[in-house]
């Protein structure tokens, strides 16, 4: 028996061969078993909702290929015999192609875990949506890509010229798509930034409007007059924008005018009626209100409140309700609202006759220099 076994075949006495195919079948057997035991006993999830790291843990389990173990046994068996350098070599290159291949699907998954897990809250926004599978797009174009240089240099290809001229061809292609490319990853930008979403109200330069629709290449808003106004992304990423959708209150100033003559008592007192004109108003803030300059034709007061809405109707409802309140303030104590007057000053006939026939009109603004 034991001379038996020391018989040689192909290079290797039979008790390599026992070896070798022992040291293969234990490796399937454990390899498929740990498999078999994860994926069962492991919490599973869906691949397109939020995931746990225990459900990733047993999908990348799952996405173990079983020829990847079988190639994985060959190449650990084939380390106990000696099959010469073209089968060795066969067997490594099987081996290193599977462990890249392999791995990129590992990548792949992962990837795509991490993008849903990120915006797991956003994702039923169409434009998140169109995010995610666009970054999966370029993500695994680059994975694959990578995997196969890796799985060419390693089986003995010169893989130099081959980058040299992916590089080169990219280079073409940017510059060709310039602009697209440009609108492609400022689209990218607002998607992931958020400086604006599908509803926000926005002012961009001289346009303003609400978004309706943010797209791979351009942006559509809907402008205040009804027309669509479409946008290149790149232009919006290098504009100011002004997002008044995400106000958590409206601050306003204005001016109110009362007329010269009015009694300093009263005067004193307009502040306090204005602050319990806004303060009776629901849905404000009052601030300040001051007696702020002397006028051409009026003693001007600066009232500060805040509307505690983003909405612009209700700010114009609010304002609205105050000016009620002012006006009727003011008519219950008799405070005059100033408003643009001119006086003329006619001297007596017979002294302008006196001084030269002539008749001077002198005319001049209430509280302005006389002309």
């Amino acid at each position: 028996m034991l001379q038996f076994m020391e018989t040689e075949v192909y290079g290797n006495i039979i008790t390599a061969w026992v070896i070798a195919f022992l040291v293969i079948m234990l490796v399937i057997g454990l390899g498929l078993g740990l498999r078999y035991v994860l994926v069962r006993r492991l919490p599973q999830g869906n691949p397109q909702t939020e995931m746990t790291w225990p459900e990733i843990f047993r999908e990348l389990v799952d996405r173990l290929s079983p020829i990847v173990i079988v190639i994985a046994a060959l190449f650990a068996g084939s380390r106990a015999v000696n099959l010469g350098g073209p089968a060795e070599a066969a067997i490594r290159s099987a081996f290193i192609i599977a462990l890249f291949l392999q791995a990129a699907l590992w990548a792949d998954r992962l990837i795509t875990a991490s993008l849903i897990w990120k915006f797991a809250a956003q994702r039923s926004k169409t434009p998140i949506r169109n995010a995610i599978s666009l970054m999966q797009f370029l993500l695994r174009v680059g994975i694959w890509t990578l995997a196969l240089l890796l799985i060419l240099d390693n089986v003995g290809f010169d893989v130099t010229a081959l980058i040299a001229g992916l590089g080169i061809g990219g280079v073409a292609v940017a510059l060709a798509a310039q602009n697209v490319l440009g609108d492609l990853f400022s689209s990218l930008a607002i998607v992931l930034d958020r400086p604006f979403e599908v509803g926000d109200f926005i002012v961009f330069g001289e346009k303003s409007g609400t978004v309706e629709r943010i797209g791979i290449k351009t942006t559509r808003i809907r402008s205040l007059s009804g027309e669509q106004i479409v946008c290149a992304n790149s232009d919006l990423i290098t504009t100011r924008i002004h997002n008044y959708k995400r106000m958590a209150e409206r601050r306003v100033l204005f001016q109110i005018g009362v007329a010269y003559g009015t009694p300093p008592d009263l005067l004193e007192h307009i502040p306090e009626l204005l602050k319990q004109a806004i303060e009776g108003t629901e849905r404000t803030r009052f601030d300040r209100a001051h007696f702020a300059t002397y006028g051409d034709f009026s003693l001007n007061f600066e009232v500060v409140y805040f509307v505690l809405s983003e909405d612009y109707n209700v700010y114009m409802d609010v304002h609205q309700a105050i000016n009620f309140a002012i006006y009727r303030t003011f008519a219950e104590h008799d405070i005059e609202f100033a408003f643009p007057t001119q006086t003329l000053h006619l001297e007596p006939f017979a002294g302008a006759l006196r001084r030269g026939g002539t008749l001077p009109l002198t005319i001049a603004r209430q509280g302005g220099a006389e002309s």
